[in-house]
């Protein structure tokens, strides 16, 4: 029997796997950022060289930088401000198909694109499935506005944190010069009426919580064995 580390990447490939599968040819796509969506990348360059034409909007430097290492050609919104499709990966799903994101620091060109993407497939594995959001929501930031935004943010009931870099002194710069500031909330009972109130800070790029997107979402749940697929028509009013 496999491990918990090797459970886990067996499931996120499931996943990452099953979403490459859904590209069709001539699309143009999203390309999130994170483990699960490597996967993705991974099944789509075969797909790639076997002959399927499509182009990707890369949400970070990082899945840049994998799509070329992988030979899947790039485009961008400017281009092609209207998507097939975007893939992404989340850190927390709830039943109602809304999301916490932004463990990357990547947040908020993934809700760009995001909108931008007539379906949303997010990738995930089984322990990204909670009863109910909570703990750390991450909210890019002007610097110039970082502390007095962090003051707004703890009257909605959160602890706020500048996210410090790892092999690097001081904050983690985003892929637009920005901060990130991580927000420690015990429990988020009302998604969507935080997202708007986070929203409303001014100096605040973007919060890590996608709660707008439920109607066109479509989940795949990895696991070692069989992928479940869960869709807005799954959700419970």
């Amino acid at each position: 029997m496999a491990g918990i580390p090797e459970a886990i990447a067996a499931a996120k490939r499931a996943a990452g796997y099953q979403a490459a599968d859904m590209v069709e040819d001539g699309m143009v796509i999203g390309l999130g950022t994170g483990s699960t969506v490597f996967h993705m990348i991974e099944r789509l360059s075969g797909r790639v060289r076997d002959g399927l034409s499509v182009a990707g909007v890369p949400t970070s430097y990082q899945t840049a930088m994998r799509a070329r290492e992988y030979g899947i050609p790039l485009t961008t919104l400017d281009d092609n401000p209207v998507l097939d499709l975007a893939i992404d990966g989340a850190d927390q799903i709830d039943p109602q198909l809304r999301m916490i994101k932004g463990r990357g620091a990547a947040h908020t060109r993934e809700k760009c694109v995001a909108a931008a993407a007539f379906r949303f497939i997010v990738v995930v594995d089984e322990a990204k499935m909670v009863s109910r959001l909570s703990g750390v929501v991450p909210v890019e930031t002007i610097p110039f506005a970082t502390m007095t935004v962090m003051a707004q943010l703890r009257g909605l009931g959160c602890r706020p944190f500048i996210r410090e870099a790892v092999k690097k002194d001081g904050p983690v710069i985003t892929d637009n010069g920005n901060f990130i500031v991580d927000c420690h909330f015990e429990e988020i009972p009302d998604p969507a009426a935080l997202e708007a109130a986070i929203a409303m800070i001014p100096g605040v790029v973007e919060s890590g919580i996608f709660s707008r997107f439920t109607g066109n979402t479509t989940v795949i749940v990895g696991c070692e064995k069989k992928c479940t697929v869960l869709t807005s028509a799954d959700v419970v009013p």
